[in-house]
């Protein structure tokens, strides 16, 4: 991965140098985050008709959010999984009318557009163009419209071009939206935050981010914990407490979930609906996180093996493994079968053991056909997608 600092790098994350296009792009911001400060309400106007501008003469399109069923109407409440069906239906269902109202009433803090730049392309000429910056100066220079090249940019352009989820100016990969805008901040850094150099581009993001870095004594509302930063706080809120308000919920049938990869099973499962995946450049595997690339990347391909044994020359990727590994030197059975009584030294094998020769006694029985299950979460994918017309 490729981290940002000062001003934008010309290299992708191989090394190789952009193309022309995405070369000159990444000058221009850099120069006009150095332009002088131009009064509030003036800006504020002018990054109004610059967006009004692009998405009445270009076949650009402004992405609302990406919501619980996909990609979200600007314009309207419609929701589309692919992208590309949110670009034909802004372009055909909503007029140039409606378009030239976009972001009014919006203020400075908070102002924020995200444009779909795929396939980029002039209406009153047709000319093709790769990057925003380019679109804006062509607008300017060749038909005379009215946009403003003296205020740094707050649109942040996607491209959705290829079966990965990437960065069209540095090429990184991602497996949701969410984390692909976030990046998107290391390439429009019109505000910086002092501590630890981050770039933001508007001014309330670069707000919400300083309060990471306040310490003090922050008590959680639901326990006795107390933390030195707002961030750990509430990670540990995020962790522990979820099960009390489950804040990930399908955009289908309003299930709840206390982590967003069961949200993703359960899309999977039941509705049929599966995310983006990660390929790996070094093997044929793909995953669905980009959590379980890298540690697949780190144990497959990196060869990562931090953990040592004690008693032989091995070494292992996990603790997990290391401790599995120590039961052929110490011949210890910690895991008991609650049913029969026999032991086990590694808990895999318990589960295997309880699977092959105790399946009638696995806690989580439907009572619709019989079949057996270890987890609750499986129990409910079950029954959603075989007896769904029953229930």
């Amino acid at each position: 991965m490729i981290f940002f600092v000062g001003e934008l790098r010309k290299t992708n994350k191989k090394g190789k140098t952009l193309s022309k296009d995405i070369e000159e792009s990444v000058e221009r911001i850099n120069a006009r985050n150095t332009l002088p400060k131009v009064r509030q309400g003036e800006q504020l106007e002018k990054h109004r008709t610059n967006v009004r501008e692009i998405i009445l003469w270009t076949n650009a399109t402004p992405i609302r959010c990406r919501g619980g069923i996909g990609y979200a109407c600007c314009f309207c409440t419609n929701q589309f999984p692919d992208p590309a069906d949110l670009k034909t239906h802004t372009i055909q269902d909503h007029n140039d009318e409606t378009k030239s109202i976009f972001m009014k009433g919006r203020d400075m803090y908070g102002y924020l557009v995200k444009l779909d730049i795929t396939a980029l392309q002039c209406k009153l000429c047709g000319t093709k163009m790769d990057t925003l910056e380019r679109t804006m100066d062509h607008l300017k220079d060749t038909h005379d419209k009215n946009i403003s090249t003296d205020i740094p940019n707050h649109i942040l352009p996607f491209k959705f071009d290829s079966e990965n989820l990437r960065c069209f100016m540095c090429h990184n990969v991602f497996n949701k939206f969410k984390a692909l805008q976030e990046h998107m901040h290391a390439h429009y850094r019109n505000y910086i935050c002092k501590v630890c150099d981050a770039g933001f581009v508007n001014r309330h993001l670069l707000l919400c981010h300083n309060e990471g870095h306040k310490t003090g004594t922050f008590a959680c509302d639901q326990c006795s914990q107390v933390f030195d930063t707002i961030r750990k706080r509430k990670l540990h809120e995020r962790k522990v407490h979820n099960g009390l308000n489950m804040p990930h919920k399908c955009g289908y049938c309003n299930e709840r979930f206390k982590e967003n990869c069961h949200k993703n099973e359960h899309l999977a499962k039941v509705h049929g609906v599966v995310g983006p995946l990660i390929k790996c450049q070094a093997c044929d595997r793909s995953f669905a996180s980009q959590q379980t690339w890298l540690l697949h990347m780190k144990k497959y391909h990196l060869m990562e093996r931090q953990h040592k044994c004690t008693r032989c020359e091995k070494e292992f990727f996990s603790k997990r493994e290391l401790t599995d590994h120590m039961v052929k030197h110490t011949g210890t059975r910690e895991y008991r079968c609650d049913l029969c009584f026999k032991s086990y030294g590694r808990l895999k094998t318990l589960k295997e053991h309880i699977r092959r020769l105790h399946p009638e006694d696995r806690d989580f029985k439907c009572l619709h056909c019989g079949q057996s299950f270890d987890k609750s979460f499986a129990l409910k994918c079950h029954i959603s997608a075989k007896h769904g017309d029953i229930v």
